[in-house]
């Protein structure tokens, strides 16, 4: 596996870029507590870049940003622990961020809690792939927006549920980011997982010469009844109908 090197320095450097824009940013009502896993669990979101992303990808999967139990605590797209322990076998240090919602306490690789959406994307690769080598010697998964939105009951807020002018700078950062990353990897493909992510690629990517081609895969939230019933199956079905495998 490609580990370290200029490569993995770039992307970190857009990451980094990104943290430090999407930070700056402010949010109000219903939004009480905002946090950022590019900050307080860099450590693990760098081990995570050097280790599986150090090198171009046939195939980028794009989520939408961190939730309570999974990036949240590990700094890893869709970051269920037990995946990010196990599977890819990630250590990193993950401190407690400032702005945590007391509800939904960072414990990082110590969290006894699973996040769904993380537990079935990541077992669906490796159900399919075995080894995480074999599905990163084509593949890697990133978050379009990094931060973690939260209303005062500890509910879960996603960005595209945000008021248009706090969205605005977010979304003109987190594109910044999103274009440096796709050149830097330079894919064949590019994979929304849901709606949301695959508008915002489709839009960077509108009118790019050469631009890699966007497909999607349905959510795997379990807020999602489409993904209560088989949700492997169908994002297989997805997959190689749309001819990304």
């Amino acid at each position: 596996m490609a580990r370290g090197g200029t490569f993995a320095d770039r992307v970190l450097a857009a990451a980094a870029a990104l943290r430090e824009e999407a930070s700056a940013l402010a949010f109000g009502d219903p939004v009480t507590h905002v946090t950022n896993p590019l900050d307080y669990a860099w450590d693990l979101h760098e081990s995570w870049v050097r280790t599986w992303g150090a090198s171009p990808r046939r195939v980028l999967f794009l989520g939408m940003n961190p939730g309570p139990w999974g990036m949240a605590q590990t700094g890893v797209p869709f970051g269920e622990v037990a995946a990010v322990r196990d599977w890819l076998g990630l250590r990193g240090r993950v401190r407690r961020p400032a702005g945590e919602h007391p509800k939904r306490p960072v414990q990082g690789l110590d969290c006894p809690r699973s996040e769904v959406s993380g537990r079935r994307l990541w077992g669906f690769f490796a159900a399919r792939f075995g080894p995480p080598e074999r599905f990163f010697a084509e593949h890697f998964v990133l978050n379009y927006c990094p931060l973690v939105f939260m209303e005062e009951s500890g509910r879960n807020r996603t960005p595209d549920k945000l008021p248009a002018a706090e969205a605005a700078p977010l979304f003109a950062a987190c594109d910044r980011r999103l274009r440096t990353v796709l050149e830097i990897y330079e894919p064949q493909w590019v994979v929304g997982v849901g709606g949301f992510a695959r508008a915002k690629l489709a839009a960077v990517l509108d009118g790019v010469p050469g631009a890699p081609r966007v497909g999607v895969v349905l959510h795997p939230s379990p807020a999602s009844p489409a993904a209560n019933r088989g949700w492997d199956e169908v994002a297989e079905r997805q997959l190689r109908e749309q001819g990304i495998w």
